[in-house]
């Protein structure tokens, strides 16, 4: 009975094709290690998000005057509304991390280098919607920072010579921030950005899919096959990875769920403390700044006294990781087998990112600007000068086999 229904299945849909090409006999390299979890882990975060997303909308009200309030109704009335909510919102802090950890990922291994420059556009692409994403529900609680946030990152846009005024009032929808904005921004972020971010995703895995994973010793698996086509360093995704990433699944959880029942707002960087308070355009609060995982970038926009120099500059550092597969001249892709430039590189690059996350939440000081500014130039010297050092270095021989 089964086989002859998923046989008139498979006369209409290619059900079992897509089951094969994308799991089953999806061959992947048979040497991931740690950092190969955080791919299907984004995944969860992201059915979280939308699960709990889904649930919050039922209750929450998007207009200036009953928002706070209806926050505050789901946090107190709602039957389990506070786990909901916790789960959302740690869910958006957890999105990052583990989009940061693969993005890192990326750059050891050289998953951007070619044949994979669509599968990293993509992933730029999803970083970028993810960016949106979170400010537009930024906005919706209606806290204090929600507003005032807004208001300073809603505010670049008039440094944009000629249209930036009228640029600024047409995101806003009106004179100032107000229940326009909220609901705009509510429509954005609960319907249009995550069928983008969702296109994006199948995208994603499809040009992956089509040119196969990377591993971390940066061989092409595809090279060597035994006399069925299969790779003879490679392993079926379903059922190895599937199970192997229910492990990192389970860990993840453990630590995900640690956070939502015992530390929600992880000291004010998760949830911070004026976004108790409703919005109020009449008060502003003691330090403005935005939520930690958007704080490297607004570092750099601090980092340049000129308002448009430092939004231009904020856009290329963003920018700049688009082109990064066309940066990179070496001849291998594992960070294993590059020479000690591209290595020092990438530290220094990691711990500018780091500081300039920390430099962002904390309040301007002459000190913290001039390290900002130093930070923001090594952030972008790793990137302008990866043409020559990845070309000058001395580079290991790669192997023909993964090493395991």
């Amino acid at each position: 009975m089964m086989e002859k229904f998923m046989a008139w299945i498979d006369a209409r849909f290619p059900a079992t094709q897509m089951w094969e090409d994308h799991l089953s006999k999806y061959y992947a390299p048979k040497n991931f290690n740690f950092f190969y979890f955080f791919g299907s882990l984004a995944l969860l975060v992201l059915v979280n998000q939308i699960l709990t997303g889904i649930w919050l909308t039922m209750s929450f009200t998007p207009s200036a005057e009953e928002a706070f309030a209806s926050v505050e109704y789901i946090m107190r009335d709602v039957e389990f509304g506070w786990i909901i909510r916790y789960l959302h919102s740690t869910g958006a802090s957890a999105f990052f991390v583990v989009v940061y950890l693969h993005m890192f990922r990326g750059l050891l291994y050289g998953s951007y280098q070619k044949p994979r420059e669509l599968v990293w556009i993509f992933g730029m692409l999803i970083y970028l919607c993810l960016m949106a994403e979170a400010f537009m529900g930024y906005l919706l609680p209606w806290g204090q920072m929600s507003y005032w946030g807004a208001q300073v990152i809603i505010s670049l846009f008039g440094a944009i010579p000629l249209i930036g005024d009228d640029l600024t009032q047409w995101i806003r929808g009106d004179y100032l921030i107000s229940g326009i904005t909220l609901n705009r921004f509510f429509a954005l972020h609960v319907i249009a950005l995550p069928i983008v971010l969702l296109g994006l995703v199948v995208l994603h895995i499809l040009a992956l899919h089509e040119v196969g994973s990377n591993n971390p010793d940066g061989v092409d698996i595809k090279k060597h096959k035994d006399e069925n086509g299969v790779p003879l360093d490679g392993i079926a995704f379903h059922p190895y990875y599937t199970v192997k990433d229910i492990v990192g699944v389970v860990v993840f959880l453990f630590v995900f769920c640690a956070v939502v029942f015992f530390f929600p707002e992880m000291g004010g960087y998760f949830l911070e403390k004026p976004n108790f308070e409703q919005a109020n355009p009449f008060k502003t609060p003691e330090h403005i700044a935005p939520v930690w995982y958007f704080t490297p970038f607004y570092a750099i926009l601090r980092a340049v006294p000129d308002k448009l120099l430092g939004v231009i500059a904020m856009g290329a550092a963003i920018a700049i990781l688009f082109v990064l597969p066309w940066l990179d001249r070496s001849p291998v892709r594992s960070m294993r087998y590059k020479g000690w430039m591209s290595k020092i590189w990438l530290v220094v690059f990691c711990i500018s990112f780091v500081i300039l996350g920390v430099l962002g939440v904390l309040a301007p000081t002459p000190g913290r600007t001039l390290l900002s500014q130093i930070c923001t130039a090594l952030y972008f010297a790793y990137f302008i000068l990866m043409p020559f050092y990845t070309r000058m270095e001395k580079t290991k021989p790669v192997p023909e086999r993964v090493t395991g």
